[in-house]
């Protein structure tokens, strides 16, 4: 029972913090941007970066996030952290 009660206050406290670290539209941005100008220095220079972050979608799952552009998945975010996939 004490262990039943420890493993469901962990959960609790996981989603918790999954909740209140999901990554916001402005951080998906930014994280497309500088992931974008720095795999290619002129798009960088050409502001496809910001081209691109501009017209993604934002969509959040509460726990997690992802951003879109064409139904193509550009970045997935949780816990305050954002991976751009392309």
């Amino acid at each position: 029972m004490k262990n039943l009660v420890f493993v469901t206050a962990f959960i609790a406290a996981l989603l918790t913090a999954a909740v209140a670290f999901n990554p916001s539209p402005d951080k998906h941005r930014a994280e497309i941007k500088r992931q974008l100008a720095e795999r290619s220095p002129l798009a960088g220079l050409l502001g496809l970066g910001s081209l691109t972050a501009f017209v993604s979608n934002y969509h959040s799952l509460g726990v997690m996030s992802y951003t879109q552009v064409d139904d193509k998945t550009v970045s997935v975010g949780a816990f305050g952290v954002v991976v751009v996939t392309e």
